[in-house]
């Protein structure tokens, strides 16, 4: 393969890890939020605060990142994607703004606002969220508004927010201990099954929607070689359901499974979706070859990254192993 046909692969490449780093790591955050109202008091909706608040913004890097490498390398295939897509990418922005506001503004406001601000967080990570998954869902069926194109990006629009859920329950368990703790383990165990019913129901329909799935999955021996993925995915779930199930296993130390299974799901889920649009950036429309600028536009902007991409990985495993340990509430002096 010449450096002309890598180079692109190397740059959708850096787009996939950006996009699943947000969506692991801002995943956790937005789930934490979709959970604030089911505290039972201010203390511990205060702690789950303090939890994402070294990291939340920080997070969020990784979007950026993604979409600047999608915009600069693969113009083309931006501007169909921004263009199907532009009333769902608006309302996460509008979520995601909202969230921001309200986790300043619900720590310095006087507290008869504080359950305003605290409603306006749960909106904004719920608005961000379902968005997310719309837009996960049109961009499967190749933006298909048909009914079931529609139907497909509904249930993925709720599946996706109820996944979160499931993430912020298992962060919440590894960075907590106590009454909330315990709730929180609760939570993991209520979400569970509905998550698990969800994600069999999806990746039964997604052939329908896209019928190319079905050769690169089903057939031989493409089905043998990629049996580990969803075996793998079977085992973390019933990993996760073991330690909520068993109170013990949280109290012994073990609580971070529930997080760490769950994450296991997301990146599994990840490159069982990236294997199935291969070599398409825009399903059906457009490959990664097709949509990439020119060689000599994208040997200048791979410097610009090889430099950037580092420093945001150093950075972000710097911040986590500072800000690491058990939370308490969040206070501003």
């Amino acid at each position: 393969m010449t450096w002309a046909e890598m180079l692109p692969l190397i740059f959708l490449a850096v787009m996939g890890l950006s996009l699943l780093a947000y969506v692991v790591l801002d995943g956790y955050d937005l789930g934490v939020g979709l959970l604030l109202p089911l505290a039972t008091s201010q203390e511990q909706k205060d702690t789950m605060i303090s939890s994402i608040g070294p990291f939340w913004d920080a997070n969020e890097t990784w979007l950026v990142l993604g979409v600047g490498v999608l915009l600069v390398a693969f113009p083309m295939a931006h501007g169909l994607v921004l263009q199907a897509l532009y009333l769902p990418v608006a309302l996460m922005l509008i979520g995601l703004i909202l969230r921001g506001v309200a986790f300043d503004f619900r720590v310095k406001a006087p507290p008869r606002y504080l359950p305003f601000w605290n409603r306006a967080f749960f909106m904004g990570s719920l608005l961000a969220s379902a968005s997310q998954g719309w837009m996960l869902g049109s961009y499967i069926t190749g933006f298909d508004n048909g009914r079931l194109g529609l139907a497909f990006s509904l249930g993925i629009a709720f599946t996706l927010p109820a996944a979160y859920v499931l993430l912020g329950a298992g962060w919440l368990i590894m960075k907590t201990e106590g009454d909330l703790q315990a709730h929180a383990v609760r939570w993991a165990r209520r979400v569970l099954w509905p998550v698990g019913a969800a994600l069999v129901a999806i990746s039964a329909a997604t052939p329908l929607v896209n019928p190319a799935v079905v050769d690169k999955w089903f057939g031989v021996p493409e089905v043998f070689a990629l049996a580990p993925i969803p075996l793998s995915c079977a085992a973390a779930f019933f990993a996760v359901r073991w330690v909520v199930t068993h109170p013990g296993v949280v109290r012994a130390g073990h609580g971070w499974v529930v997080f760490a299974s769950t994450v296991l799901i997301f990146v599994l889920a990840f490159f069982g979706l990236a294997y199935s649009i291969y070599p398409d950036i825009v399903i059906g429309r457009m490959t990664v070859w097709e949509a990439a600028i020119s060689t000599g536009s994208l040997t200048v902007i791979f410097v610009g990254v090889a430099i950037t991409l580092p420093m945001i990985i150093v950075y972000t495993i710097y911040m986590y192993r500072v800000f690491w340990g058990k939370a308490r509430a969040l206070t501003y002096n």
